[in-house]
């Protein structure tokens, strides 16, 4: 009855499109809408009631997944759907999806009106003379009042677009045909558009008005990530994500192609993709992401060639062509290495080891199995600070730098191996019970200086053990202030839940956020994450990156502390003596001030989201910005490597040429252990 009910509310919502081409949901969607909606209201931390207020949220976040540029709706299409601004909690409940798949079913015909309007826009050539400006960033802009006012925003969003590609070298007859091919995909797209996809997009507006971490998984989108994870699947190492009519990449894995190439990073936006040395580049501007991915991936050893537009550069940036070999993530890629410098500092030589930790894993199979030598971050760690040891490092410096986490029993033991017993984390669960996650290891592999660094996007895993180290007054923690994704989250297969009704179909699963981080005095890892000891000039801001630009994030909270023993082997005034002499360096050191220079000049282009659709003005603004890497991530002139020696490169081994660093925060970072070591003797 209530499917029968909801197909003729949306027939009737949806008569005045003039055709039968409405997407309408399905029983096994209704069953499971109402299972979703019972597993979040009951097992969430968060426990927010569903209510009008949650509503209100709901539609929001559906809105923006689906028109997040303003490009589409107008201001009459969201002023009709704010009849559902304090239904949807009661729809919900209800397994009423009428209001959802309405509201699709307008966009779809919104998109195709623009389609038509595009189509006859190309047929002339836009005046590049005329002074004028496109925002790029459509965040607060107004809706649209009516279709003449959203021309003028798609004409000339348009002629931004044309333009970038006139300064890439095209005359108008391709550019036309460019940006027509584009929305003709577009226009094809959302015709492929079926039920499960707008189940999942609706699905997802729900789940995230509780927190952003919690999310739906139709069975397709489900399976495919199973087979990501139990599959080395070849490609470049990169995850993407929809940002309006563009794919972007949303992470770099650590090892991957990508990485290892250091030319695709993290907000870049992928236009084009090409086969090989010599295959046609394919624009897939507006194309849905999982078509991307499939002409990214390919055989092993084989180029991909990628036309993208950098972040780094800002809304002023042109497309440029990047060429990435094929290959697996290899798991030694992933793992933690080392690495000694040596580096005069002071008129006096230290002795540095690195230890670069990527991730925090674990191999859960061959520790169940207590298989000898299963892979683990802990057990790798040990044996490379033994190695260090043994080769008499001054000092040791943790880089946790883009580690996103892992596995929490990792960064429990790996903290041991610097203290003595005792605990590193609470865990507060969805029903307030606290669990405490200890070290029962009295052992310290090593007990000599150390520096944890960190930046904007360490995260979980990483925050706990960063968290740690600094609690305990064990090691100086610098860089940037931590992600602060302090929840925790669990799998749910919904077949299982189904399956106990008598249903046999296939569902999809949800990801919920079950339980919080908290460090061992009492406070949250999550939105906060770590603050540094030291901070560093970033240019990741925190109005742009982090858990705290989540609308929904969980707020920072306390909970009692725990009792621990600090080692007291860092303290306050010894912090402020390093604090003090590297904001010297920040006056006087030509690295760190070229450092400076470059965090300042990106985060500019950040925040200039006016770009010209002048030619001539465009083409002065393109020549202002540097060609060179934007960090200065240049070698040290002669400053790091053994100081004392001459031998000539021709006569070393790759193994005995001095070690070069190449980031500029870990540069700073030696320069902050020397001064620790020098302090402390």
């Amino acid at each position: 009855m209530i499917l029968l009910a909801t197909l003729m509310m949306c027939q009737a919502q949806n008569k005045d499109k003039g055709d039968s081409d409405i997407i309408m949901p399905n029983e096994e969607q209704i069953n499971e809408e109402l299972l979703i909606t019972k597993i979040i209201s009951q097992y969430h931390y968060r426990k927010l009631p569903l209510d009008d207020s949650l509503s209100s949220v709901i539609l929001k976040n559906y809105i923006e997944a689906l028109d997040p540029g303003k490009q589409y709706f107008l201001a009459s299409d969201i002023k009709d759907f704010q009849v559902y601004k304090n239904t949807l909690d009661d729809d919900l409940k209800n397994g009423n999806l009428v209001p959802a798949y309405h509201i699709f079913n307008i966009f779809k015909k919104r998109v195709e009106e623009r389609n038509t309007y595009i189509l006859a826009s190309m047929a002339k050539e836009y005046d590049f003379t005329v002074d004028e400006t496109y925002n790029t960033d459509r965040e607060k802009a107004q809706w649209s009042q009516n279709s003449q006012e959203l021309n003028e925003v798609w004409r000339k969003y348009l002629k931004y677009q044309a333009l970038s590609l006139k300064l890439t070298g095209k005359k108008w007859d391709e550019i036309a045909k460019v940006i027509k091919d584009r929305y003709r995909n577009i226009a094809k797209m959302m015709n492929q558009y079926n039920t499960t996809d707008v189940f999942q997009l609706y699905m997802n507006a729900f789940t995230e008005a509780y927190d952003p971490h919690t999310s739906y998984f139709s069975p397709t989108t489900s399976e495919n990530f199973k087979i990501e994870m139990s599959q080395s699947l070849e490609g470049i190492g990169a995850r993407l994500q929809t940002d309006n009519d563009y794919t972007k990449v949303s992470d770099v894995v650590i090892g991957g192609p990508a990485f290892k190439s250091n030319l695709l990073h993290k907000d870049d936006k992928i236009i084009g993709v090409a086969q090989g040395k010599d295959g046609e580049m394919v624009d897939v501007v507006g194309w849905r992401i999982d078509e991307v991915v499939k002409l990214i991936r390919g055989p092993k050893s084989t180029i991909v060639r990628l036309q993208i537009i950098p972040a780094s550069e800002g809304a002023n940036s042109l497309p440029k062509e990047i060429s990435i070999v094929r290959d697996k993530v290899h798991l030694e890629d992933q793992v933690a290495k080392k690495e000694v410098i040596n580096i005069m500092h002071e008129n006096k030589p230290y002795k540095i080891g690195i230890i670069d930790i990527p991730q925090f894993y674990l191999d859960f199979e061959g520790a169940q199995k207590k298989e000898k030598g299963f892979s683990s971050t802990t057990a790798d760690v040990r044996n490379i600070l033994k190695e260090l040891m043994e080769e008499k490092v001054d000092g040791v410096i943790v880089d946790l730098q883009f580690n996103g986490g892992g596995s929490l029993s990792e960064a429990i033991d790996l903290t041991g191996l610097f203290i003595t017993d005792g605990p590193v984390v609470q865990v507060r669960n969805s029903d307030g019970s606290i669990e405490v996650g200890r070290d029962s290891d009295p052992a310290v592999v090593y007990n000599g200086p150390l520096l944890v660094l960190v930046n904007k996007f360490s995260a979980s895993a990483s925050e706990i053990f960063a968290g740690a180290i600094q609690d305990y007054k064990r090691g100086v923690v610098i860089g940037d202030q931590t992600y602060g994704k302090g929840t925790v989250q669990n799998l749910l297969d919904l077949d299982r839940f189904m399956s106990k009704l008598g249903d046999d179909k296939k569902y999809g699963q949800v990801k919920l956020t079950f339980a919080k981080f908290y460090r061992v005095t009492g406070s949250s890892t999550q939105n906060k994450g770590v603050i540094p000891d030291i901070s560093l000039p970033s240019i990741f801001d925190d109005g742009t990156y982090g858990e705290s630009t989540q609308p929904s994030a969980l707020h920072w909270d306390q909970i009692s502390p725990t009792a621990f023993k600090e080692t007291n082997y860092v303290s306050n005034d010894l912090v402020k003596n390093l604090k003090t002499q590297h904001e010297q360096r920040l006056v006087n050191d030509k690295d760190l001030i070229e450092l400076k220079k470059e965090v300042a000049e990106v985060e500019k282009r950040r925040k200039n989201t006016l770009v010209s659709l002048n030619e001539a003005k465009r083409l002065k603004e393109k020549e202002e910005i540097k060609t060179e890497d934007k960090l200065g991530l240049n070698e040290l002139d002669g400053e790091l490597g053994n100081p004392e020696d001459d031998s000539t490169e021709e006569n070393k081994k790759p193994e005995d040429k001095p070690k070069v660093i190449n980031d500029p925060y870990l540069k700073e970072g030696a320069k902050i252990l020397a001064d620790l070591i020098s302090t402390v003797g």
